[in-house]
């Protein structure tokens, strides 16, 4: 039987005429040929297909995250697609190390050539950290690289557009197990750590080897750990907190993650679980990325100013800190509690969250 479709050659299909006729140095336009320079451009070239990979399948979660109910299977899919692009992500550190077997003075034979173009113009990357849901606002002030009217209208657009942040939080504050029948979770959890905090107290207090001094600062320390978590418990102190840039997710989206955090043993919170921790993951390879960037730019031009006309490596430094998404998720490890001091769901929401199947 005969297939449908006509045969397909290898270098038609990829394209591989025009993919690998796209590397013009400009040092050898001017007739003072680089020989790093090729290097610089493939890798550049690999780094904006990669970019390319990770907005479609970004696209592919946020469209899945995007309706007023997400299927458990689509979570699935969405955690296996968010796997994908942190092992991307781990390509596109790695391939630093291709980079940086040129040496200052390699780039320095036609660095003059790429004013004022920069890396800071990559539309693809700035359209990914939207995408992720870094707000305009987020952004580290001071520096606007020049870009074209189309790409920067379209980034215009993606910062107005729902992002994956967006999305995911919704999605959160849908959680249905916060507040069943028998069981408030807000209420059982603040018991729970109150139980936990007085245990320590009665721990330092009791402790014979420790000097009045000692005792005295661990008792502050413990008070400092009450009133953040007090901050957990309220509302109003969780919104203001919100208001003022500290925090991030809403009150209820918050509850809903470390509800999933704590129960991940529980059959159906375990994929959940999964796709909030690679969305951790996710932002933790944009960090180390970033950091990665900034370093090698710094040994690659030192204190100068980057060919775009930003402050070079000192930008790209604060970005790491400045431009991460997810650290909401990232801080609540900080109220998390050991498993022996959980409460005890009742046998019903046990079995609700157990995936109970009966033939009868």
């Amino acid at each position: 039987m005969s297939k449908p479709y006509p045969p397909v050659y290898y270098a038609d299909y990829l394209q591989l005429d025009r993919l690998l006729s796209a590397q013009t140095p400009l040092s050898a336009r001017a007739g003072r040929p680089a020989h790093d320079e090729m290097l610089f451009i493939v890798v550049h070239q690999a780094y904006e297909l990669w970019f390319k990979l990770i907005l479609h399948e970004l696209d592919s979660v946020l469209a899945l995250f995007r309706a007023g109910s997400v299927n458990e299977q689509d979570v699935g899919v969405a955690a296996a697609r968010l796997q994908r692009v942190t092992e991307i992500q781990k390509i596109l550190i790695d391939q630093l190390r291709v980079l940086e077997t040129m040496t200052p003075l390699d780039f320095l034979d036609f660095r003059d050539y790429l004013v004022p173009a920069s890396g800071f113009q990559s539309f693809q990357f700035r359209l990914l950290e939207n995408r992720l849901g870094l707000k305009p606002a987020l952004r580290v002030p001071g520096f606007h690289p020049r870009l074209a009217p189309q790409h920067d209208a379209e980034l215009r657009r993606s910062a107005e557009e729902p992002s994956l942040f967006d999305v995911v939080e919704r999605w959160l504050e849908r959680t249905p197990f916060l507040k069943l029948e028998g069981f408030d979770f807000r209420s059982a959890y603040r018991a729970a750590v109150g139980t936990m905090l007085a245990g320590d107290e009665q721990v330092i207090r009791g402790n014979p080897t420790l000097t009045d001094a000692e005792r005295a600062t661990q008792l502050r320390e413990l008070e400092a750990t009450r009133e953040n978590f007090a901050a957990l418990h309220d509302r109003a102190v969780h919104e203001r907190l919100v208001r003022e840039g500290k925090r991030r997710l809403s009150f209820e989206a918050t509850h809903a993650a470390l509800l999933i955090h704590l129960y991940r043993d529980q059959p159906i919170l375990h994929l959940p679980f999964r796709f909030l921790t690679l969305l951790v993951d996710v932002d933790e390879l944009l960090t180390t990325w970033r950091y990665r960037h900034a370093i090698m730019v710094h040994r690659m031009i030192g204190t100068r100013i980057g060919t775009g006309g930003s402050s070079g490596h000192q930008y790209l430094k604060d970005t790491t800190e400045q431009h991460r998404i997810f650290t909401d998720l990232f801080n609540l490890s900080t109220f998390l509690i050991p498993r022996s001091a959980l409460p005890a769901l009742p046998a019903g929401l046990k079995e609700r969250l157990g995936f109970r199947f009966s033939t009868t």
